[in-house]
């Protein structure tokens, strides 16, 4: 699925990997996030997704002239989850509005896991 914006120079096409990869790093960067979570269908485990799989756990969906959003993190145990949650959106709605002219009609993050560190 591809994101499309008519402007009066032409057409820009932007392809909802990139999309899905500029949410991914906006993620990433949030104070909490360990990273994004991939989960297996067959066994419900949750994997921890490198750096070059961001996209994997990030769903865009092109609603017309909108895009909604879904994020699959796991955090860090003892932080606040709402806190994290409502600065994920925020920086994530930014950033794709603000590099890719799109508007984000929704943002819905899943929590999939907690990390204990030792």
């Amino acid at each position: 699925m591809v994101g499309k914006l008519d402007t009066d120079r032409g057409s820009i096409i932007i392809p909802a990997e990139v999309i899905a990869n500029m949410a991914g790093i906006a993620t990433t960067q949030c104070y909490g996030v360990v990273g994004m979570a991939s989960r297996n269908k067959a066994d419900g485990l949750v994997n921890l997704l490198k750096k070059e799989a961001l996209n994997k756990g990030i769903k865009v969906v092109f609603d017309e002239n909108y895009l909604v959003i879904d994020l699959h993190i796991i955090v860090e145990y003892g932080v606040n989850i709402s806190a994290i949650c409502e600065n994920i959106v925020s920086n994530v709605k930014y950033s794709i509005e603000s590099i890719t002219g799109f508007k984000v009609k929704k943002i819905n993050v899943y929590v999939e896991s907690i990390r204990v560190e030792e």
